[in-house]
């Protein structure tokens, strides 16, 4: 049986409730396309968001604006946090010295670093190198993950792959940011591969310097929420992370402005059922923003009627666009509008697997979801921003679509 409104206490009572009028939904807007570029450029030029930052406490601000500027009351839910705080990291071997970026889930060094031979990872070296591809489900992805959990090094060298652009660090998610593991990390851009490698073959050593602090900080979730006309209906949550690393705007930008969205349409198209929308901190530090707000509702993610989660890269230039469904009448109603709209995926995430992103924290938790994401060529790098980065005429089409799926799901 389907809780009602009444048993979402401890966290919905605190969201104020938007005030709405009855108005026909039924063409494209014509303005959606300027009104997603000018989110995802005003987000892209706030800097890099990196969770507890004062980027990310800006954003969170001028996302909660955005909020009450369609009438709807936002609401801020501070996360704490021991933000990492780099100091000086650096890569110094050959006679060169090479900035890098240490992992976020790591140990670290102190100012005079570690020094030793440089060698392959898993080798029997100081100092282990490896270059990753962008997929984090790579063969590499999961052998740094056995490498690091078996402390064989003292040092490890992370190199961003050569489908990326010479400069710049492609930097991984801190998937143990509770409970850091393996030794200090250095992550460097791929102009340095060659230099590693002529040294790696020369058995020459060392001296890696991640110096770092944790520094007590605060992150914001950002949430409010449209009351529906029928309070004994499950409520539908609407999420998207707004946290990354650099300035992400392709890669977060589009789930933030389409969340913006799909909370305009609704505000002039009353739902049935109570819309949660929820923009959380701490996406790149293993969910940390989304697991603090299942953490204060334990029964949300499962009771909720369904999770509408706008994740990553759906946005970008090139993407593959994947879609993930908990069930399969989910995936039949997804599929009548994208045919009304010409639209189809990329790829489509098998019902029985565990899914990407934050829609993973669903499925753990035995509840409903529609996610939709993609692919990025720029994913996790700093080259990733407006306007380059952005294929905002396709984002557009995939928002006019969704619209109609989440008020369709909003009266179900």
């Amino acid at each position: 049986m389907r809780p009602s409104r009444r048993q979402f206490l401890h966290w919905l009572s605190a969201l104020p409730i938007a005030s709405a009028s009855i108005k026909t939904f039924a063409q494209p807007d014509s303005n959606r396309e300027n009104r997603i570029a000018a989110i995802i450029r005003e987000y892209s030029a706030q800097g890099y968001h990196r969770t507890g930052t004062a980027v990310d406490t800006v954003s969170g601000a001028w996302l909660a604006d955005r909020i009450q500027d369609m009438g709807v009351a936002p609401f801020l839910d501070p996360i704490e946090l021991d933000r990492v705080n780099v100091l000086y990291a650096s890569f110094e071997f050959g006679g060169q010295t090479i900035d890098g970026e240490p992992l976020y889930d790591c140990a670290y060094t102190d100012v005079a670093g570690i020094t030793g031979s440089l060698g392959k990872l898993g080798s029997d070296a100081d100092i282990g190198v490896i270059m990753l591809p962008p997929s984090t489900s790579s063969p590499a992805h999961t052998r740094l993950s056995e490498v690091r959990r078996e402390a064989r090094h003292k040092g490890i060298i992370i190199v961003s792959d050569s489908a990326y652009p010479a400069d710049g660090i492609a930097t991984l998610n801190a998937e143990d940011f509770r409970a850091p593991v393996g030794p200090p990390t250095l992550q460097v851009a791929n102009k340095h591969w060659q230099a590693l490698q002529e040294a790696i073959a020369q058995r020459q050593a060392g001296t890696l310097i991640a110096f770092c602090e944790h520094t007590p900080s605060k992150a914001y979730n950002v949430s409010a929420r449209i009351d529906g006309s029928d309070p004994d209906l499950a409520p539908m949550v609407i999420m998207t992370p707004r946290s990354g690393w650099w300035r992400c705007a392709s890669e977060r930008g589009g789930g933030i402005a389409l969340l913006l969205e799909l909370m305009r349409d609704l505000v002039a198209n009353p739902p049935q059922r109570d819309v949660i929308f929820t923009a959380n901190s701490g996406h790149e530090l293993s969910h940390l923003g989304l697991d603090q707000m299942l953490h204060e509702n334990p029964r949300l993610a499962r009771d909720a009627f369904i999770w509408i989660h706008l994740g990553a890269n759906f946005a970008a230039t090139d993407s593959q666009v994947r879609l993930q469904y908990s069930d399969q009448n989910i995936k039949n109603l997804t599929r009548r509008y994208l045919e009304r709209a010409s639209l189809v995926p990329g790829i489509e995430t098998a019902i029985e697997n565990r899914p990407l992103g934050e829609a993973r924290n669903i499925f753990d938790a035995g509840g409903n979801f529609l996610s939709l994401l993609g692919n990025n060529s720029l994913f996790h790098h700093p080259d990733d921003r407006w306007p380059d980065a952005v294929d905002l005429a396709t984002t557009a089409r995939w928002a006019d679509a969704f619209s109609r799926i989440i008020l369709d799901l909003s009266r179900a």
